[in-house]
């Protein structure tokens, strides 16, 4: 093994470095605040390993850019926030349909339009699930520390070439501008390739039997890549079946696999009687709470914290809300996964949102305070 060694870095730097640890040599952008800096990493550090920076004129073509090279052959990333990430949209939804591996990595600023671009959100979550149109699957992981920003951009582009599928990694401004220490081993890649390399002749790319490895262009394998539903071969098609097939298809590969995907972790009192869920940086102040609460003062108080916001962790949610009396929901936001929370705890738990949306954190007294209204 590699000697591991601490490093002070950003959530930003975090990602780049996790994307090329992982295997990425193609990155396509176009700077925006305050997602610049992965671009900035990404510059500075592939051409030395032999990889391709470019930043392209807007983002429509970045995203276009990365699904070309991906389909060359490249493990892909790209960076971008707030009105960037609107503009991606199109080619995201191409992407999915085509199953394109790339991975999306958007640090959330407020909104809507330019909004405040320095000011720290969690506004773009519904649009991360729902931004393209369609009913599509889609992946998305949301880091709450530099660690998990690191690990789990890493854990993006692994499972985006696993599953052939564009993954979303949501960090927000305070997780990516933030520096802390992470230990990241010395010259490690950290790249997981399918143990099955055999292609046979018959190459078809949408193999309804599985998942089929994306066969570069030029590498000997004839298919055909469209938007358009389309056959195992690739070729477009409106057969009411053969399109029923294809979109069941592209969603049952995230559920076979959801094990992989949806990744949480619980802290605090096996019996709860107020939960806390939530993600990204918020997780940090609700820590906080359950440090105090729990740890200190042995409270019936616990937090699940997200990783994964899609595919919505229900299963987890549900067991939670057979615990908790009260589940409180906080994010930076007018209320969008709390929702979701509502739908998976039914009739079990109380659902609490606690939301902030004025450009700034919300704090653990905020918490704290909802949490004592009902213990």
């Amino acid at each position: 093994m590699p000697e591991s060694k601490p490093v002070l870095m950003q959530g930003n730097e975090a990602c780049a470095v996790g994307a090329i640890n992982a295997g990425v040599r193609f990155y396509a952008g176009y700077p925006i605040t305050p997602s610049t800096e992965v671009a900035e990493q990404m510059a500075a550090k592939l051409p030395d390993l032999g990889g391709v920076f470019i930043q392209m004129e807007d983002e429509i073509a970045s995203m276009a850019a990365v699904i070309g090279a991906s389909i060359g052959g490249m493990r892909t990333l790209t960076a971008t926030s707030g009105p960037g990430f609107s503009l991606k949209q199109e080619n995201l939804g191409f992407a999915i349909m085509a199953e394109i591996p790339c991975v999306i990595v958007n640090v959330q600023r407020m909104g809507p339009s330019t909004g405040v671009p320095t000011a720290p959100a969690q506004g773009d979550v519904m649009q991360a699930r729902w931004g393209t149109h369609g009913d599509h699957p889609i992946i998305v992981f949301a880091p709450s520390s530099v660690y998990e920003s690191y690990y789990l951009t890493i854990a993006a582009v692994n499972l985006s070439q696993k599953l052939r599928q564009p993954i979303i990694v949501l960090l927000d401004e305070v997780i990516g501008h933030m520096r802390e220490k992470v230990t990241i081993p010395e010259g490690k890649l950290m790249v997981e390739r399918s143990s099955d390399k055999t292609v046979p002749a018959d190459y078809k790319p949408y193999d309804e039997k599985g998942i089929t490895p994306l066969v570069p262009f030029g590498f000997g394998h004839y298919y055909h890549v469209t938007g358009l539903f389309h056959d195992q071969y690739g070729f477009p098609t409106g057969d009411p079946p053969q399109v029923e097939r294809a979109l069941d298809r592209i969603h049952e590969k995230l559920e076979k696999y959801r094990d992989e995907i949806v990744l949480t972790n619980y802290i605090g009192h096996k019996e709860p009687r107020v939960a806390i869920v939530t993600y990204g940086c918020t997780v940090r102040s609700a820590r906080a709470v359950v440090k105090k609460a729990y740890w200190q003062n042995r409270m019936p108080v616990g937090l699940l914290s997200l990783q994964t916001v899609w595919p919505f962790p229900a299963k987890e949610v549900e067991e939670l809300a057979k615990q908790a009396d009260v589940i409180i929901v906080p994010e930076m936001n007018m209320g969008q996964l709390v929702g979701e929370v509502e739908r998976y705890a039914g009739s079990e738990a109380k659902v609490i949102p606690l939301n902030r949306y004025d450009g700034e954190m919300i704090s653990p007294d905020q918490i704290s305070e909802e949490v004592g209204r009902w213990l």
